[in-house]
């Protein structure tokens, strides 16, 4: 197998080669420190308030695709045949504001001006993505970025005018696409990368055999997806994480495959890429995953990161536990397919072994008569942890509730199905007082704790008020189901 010792990319205009960095190096230090682009601020560095916002380009089936990422938690070395775009390589040859600069000038948008580059860049990627977006369009572009000054309508504002100042036909991005994607595909040689030594190394394994063969190797290895959760242990408990396995670049882990009957998807998929098959086949998730952090970190975050870091706050096992949900596991060649509610088995353990990685997740299509919400209750409605999160799944046929699945996230040390509570509504009539009562079952499932998010009472409260709500939303005898979604 061919290996290569250095990464490659591009940056805004420049070709840039590396070989010598730290392992758990992020963009931004390499930004501000080693090219001296100071346009792209540090804020928090966890990810949260979108002052680091750049765009990353990257090859998918043979196109050119722009996101827009935190670069505060974006690995370096995850970069390799990417395209950077920075703050910086909007100005135009002249020195000129770009459109959407312009907009957010005329539209008084800045203030003190810290968190301004980072906006940009993402109404930058809308306008690129939706010259002519709606409110709501713009709304959620921006969940990923904060301002503490003046407040968000004149951001608003700005990105809905920006057509006035510029067509995104003739922007650099457009005009130079053809050029960029040759020159990544140039840099694509199906290697795998080392970069360091054993105490500070970084890997880039070649594909899905690679990196079962590396984990096989090394199987103390730090598995990097999207960084989401991993950046945060390098950027606020500087934990040494070498060795590093990067896989967010692997196509075998990026794929998603339609049946008769089953969704299928690899573990490396974000929640951007399957956000429009959620949509198709579950749409009554499209709502609650715009609520999943921000543009940002949903174009990063993977789902099979979101089940393996074993949060009992992460916010797809409830869901996809509900939906009686698979994952798939490898170790070597062995392929072990397990139910992804007996993968967590307490606080910090999981049925993982060494040298296993999940290599994806299968969904099953719902049948007509299935009934399904999604809930997430957090301190802010977007760009936030979880307080609480349920998924419902409730089989109805006749007026009876022949089957049913509830799972909480933050109810308990792990993500878990309210099993006592199930089994007061099984074979049930569909209605509000089976609910009622099966609302009173789970202090029988459950003891939640306290802490900063929330007490235990509040936790179990809002748990039995969700049912309720479910309830409420489905009853076919209300002429118009109350519907709640779009404003909670």
């Amino acid at each position: 197998m061919k290996i290569r010792d250095e990464i490659k990319f591009i940056l805004n205009g420049r070709d840039i080669t590396l070989n010598a960095f730290k392992a758990e190096q992020t963009l931004l230090e390499f930004l501000r420190i080693d090219q001296q682009l100071i346009g792209t601020k540090e804020g928090c560095a966890e990810g949260d308030c979108g002052a680091c916002t750049v765009l990353v380009g990257r090859l998918v089936n043979g196109g050119l695709k722009y996101e827009i990422v935190n670069a505060c938690i974006r690995f370096l070395a995850s970069l390799d045949g990417c395209h950077v775009v920075t703050i910086e390589y909007l100005s135009g040859s002249n020195g000129d504001l770009h459109p959407v600069q312009k907009a957010m000038v005329e539209c008084h948008a800045s203030q003190c001006g810290f968190c301004t580059p980072g906006f940009v860049m993402s109404l930058y990627s809308l306008w690129m993505e939706n010259p002519n977006p709606s409110k709501r369009d713009v709304e959620i572009s921006v969940q990923g970025n904060l301002c503490r000054c003046t407040g968000y309508e004149p951001i608003i504002n700005a990105a809905l005018s920006v057509n006035k100042y510029g067509n995104p036909t003739f922007d650099q991005l457009n005009t130079e696409r053809e050029n960029i994607i040759n020159k990544l595909s140039r840099l694509q040689d199906d290697a795998r990368v080392e970069i360091g030594d054993d105490n500070n190394k970084a890997i880039l394994p070649a594909n899905i055999d690679d990196l079962a063969q590396i984990l096989q190797d090394r199987p103390n290895s730090t598995i990097v997806a999207g960084a989401t959760d991993v950046g945060l242990w390098v950027t606020k408990f500087l934990k040494p994480i070498s060795p590093v396995l990067f896989i967010g670049q692997l196509a075998d882990l990026k794929k998603i495959e339609v049946n008769d009957d089953m969704l299928t998807f690899g573990a490396g998929v974000t929640y951007t890429e399957i956000q429009d098959y959620l949509s198709k086949f579950f749409p009554f998730l499209e709502n609650y995953w715009d609520r999943i952090a921000g543009w940002q970190v949903r174009n990063m975050g993977t789902i099979g990161g979101n089940i393996a870091n074993g949060s009992p706050i992460g916010d797809t096992p409830p869901i996809l536990i509900a939906l009686n949900s698979d994952i798939i596991l490898r170790k070597g060649n062995q392929i072990r397919i397990l139910p992804i509610e007996k993968y967590f088995i307490e606080y910090g353990k999981q049925d993982l072994q060494k040298s296993e990685f999940i290599l994806g997740i299968r969904v099953p299509l719902q049948s007509k008569n299935q009934l399904n919400s999604a809930y997430k209750i957090s301190k802010r409605r977007e760009d936030d942890i979880s307080t609480l999160a349920v998924g419902i799944s409730m089989n109805i046929a006749n007026g009876l509730i022949k089957d049913c699945r509830i799972a909480f996230g933050g109810m308990a040390a792990t993500p878990k199905r309210a099993l006592i509570t199930e089994g007061s509504l099984k074979g049930k009539t569909w209605c509000y007082e089976a609910i009622n009562e099966a609302s009173k079952m789970l202090n029988e499932d459950f003891s939640p704790l306290s802490d900063w998010r929330a007490t235990k009472e509040y936790r179990m409260t809002v748990a039995r008020n969700l049912l309720h709500r479910f309830f409420l939303e489905h009853d076919l005898e209300i002429i118009e189901p109350i519907q709640l979604h779009a404003r909670f």
